[in-house]
């Protein structure tokens, strides 16, 4: 897995942490389900990566 690829997957990873919290603090449910969307999403795309370095 590329570094680039590791470096996005976190940022969407924080970025959705972020979502959520603000999403929280602000109680709109709305923007905390997509914060943990895009939590889930990062997750996902990191499990792929890890599949293809694993059959590297």
């Amino acid at each position: 897995m590329g570094l680039d690829d590791k470096i996005k997957n976190t940022a969407e990873d924080i970025a959705g942490k972020a979502k959520e919290g603000w999403g929280k603090a602000t109680d709109d449910e709305r923007l905390e389900a997509e914060g943990k969307g895009d939590q889930s999403k990062a997750d996902l795309k990191q499990a792929g990566e890890n599949v293809k370095d694993a059959f590297k």
